[in-house]
């Protein structure tokens, strides 16, 4: 039997969740049932590099303007002559010129689209178009349960036609003492200090202002050191703001970082403060390298923190009870030892690349035979909790 041919279309190829998660599927497919490729808009990044020694084919098909006829010509000509049995689009944008490019073919393969967040926030407009995809894709996969639920009641659409499957993880052998205390004196943190981490894109979703808030709050002498790895708009601003709070010589912006992981494994625990997410990639990798989380009690992030189990949780921008849950742990290091094992094992057990790559692998089975959709109860996830259900539509 042949492999098929399977081709992942999304807009941007920066460093962020969705695209570590492309990188993590189309590495580990079987290659004997297989042949992945990539097409993707704009804003390379190291993760095309890790897919293209993979050996996966990557297609760049650069959108320069909101109406692009070049680029639309270009996307149809990779999408008529690669012949593939089936497609993956992770974004919006990839969704809707992949559809109207395959609207130009004879027989298209089966389009399977994708939620990454829980969208609440959207225009009418941005709904108007999802519910067009959906009601043109052969699946819709979500990364969590919260925004499979939101999702269904935004677009009219039944909750059980959507897929949820958790993202992927790879658990990293533990780090060497040494290499930690090497790293940590990089950054810049003092040996007395304890190291907060914050990753992500400094974006207004995250709410990093509410962490520097939170810091400040706390009393100089137990201030944790904190590091901002990632980049974004709103560097410039966030910068100002630790200036303003009088915290500058005790926050570094580290700026987009290929070594995420190593830094989660040298900190002492990290903070996610968003507004509103799916399911984090930070949260789900920070776990899975023993760092002890603290996060806003939203979306996903209900689904996979379990409170004072896996790590804390606090309600959405609240800045006192953030720094209640930071002095927590900068105190109690039985605390963030019992956190780290705790949240190390659930990510093993419930957030494997394995379990990613199964589930994703039969989703597209069924497309291509044709299959009906699962139903209700088959997600490979745990379903979203009632507080989640709340914090989702705020």
């Amino acid at each position: 039997m042949r492999a098929k041919r399977l081709l992942v279309v999304i807009d941007e190829m920066e460093v962020g969740g969705s695209q570590r998660q492309v990188a993590h599927l189309l590495s580990s497919l079987d290659r004997s049932r297989w042949q992945p490729e990539l097409v993707y808009f704009r804003e390379r990044s190291f993760l095309i590099d890790t897919l293209e020694q993979a050996g996966v084919p990557v297609h760049h098909v650069p959108k320069r303007r909101r109406i692009d006829p070049g680029f639309f010509l270009a996307l149809r000509g990779v999408l008529g002559t690669g012949r593939y049995d089936i497609i993956h689009a992770f974004s919006l944008t990839a969704e809707f010129w992949t559809l109207l490019a395959l609207a130009l073919m004879r027989r298209p393969p089966p389009l399977v689209g994708s939620i990454r967040g829980l969208y609440s926030h959207e225009s009418k407009g941005f709904w108007r178009l999802k519910r067009w995809v959906m009601s043109r894709s052969a699946a819709m996969i979500s990364n969590s349960a919260a925004g499979a639920e939101v999702a269904a009641q935004l677009s009219g659409h039944e909750r059980g036609s959507i897929d949820v499957i958790g993202n992927g993880v790879v658990l990293p052998e533990p780090m060497p003492r040494h290499h930690q205390r090497a790293l940590r004196a990089q950054i810049g943190v003092p040996a007395d200090r304890l190291l907060a981490l914050f990753v992500g894109r400094l974006v207004e979703q995250k709410n990093v202002a509410c962490l520097l808030d939170a810091i400040a709050a706390l009393p100089a002498a137990s201030r944790p050191w904190l590091a901002l790895a990632g980049d974004g708009p709103l560097r410039d601003a966030l910068t100002a703001q630790a200036h303003a709070l009088g915290i500058s010589t005790q926050v570094v912006c580290l700026g987009e970082r290929n070594d995420a992981t190593s830094l989660m494994q040298t900190a002492d625990f990290l903070i996610l403060p968003s507004y509103h997410e799916g399911l984090s990639n930070a949260l789900l990798e920070a776990m899975a390298a023993g760092c002890p989380v603290i996060a806003s009690a939203v979306g996903g992030s209900v689904e996979l923190v379990q409170h004072e189990r896996t790590g804390l949780l606090f309600p959405a921008d609240d800045r006192a009870a953030l720094a209640q849950c930071i002095a927590r742990l900068v105190r109690d290091p039985v605390l963030r030892k019992r956190l780290s094992a705790h949240a190390r094992s659930r990510a093993e057990r419930q957030y494997s690349t394995t379990a990613l790559v199964a589930a994703t692998q039969s989703v597209y089975e069924r497309c291509i035979t044709g299959c009906p959709p699962a139903h209700p109860g088959n997600d490979t996830i745990a379903p979203v909790p009632p507080q989640a259900r709340k914090s989702s539509h705020a």
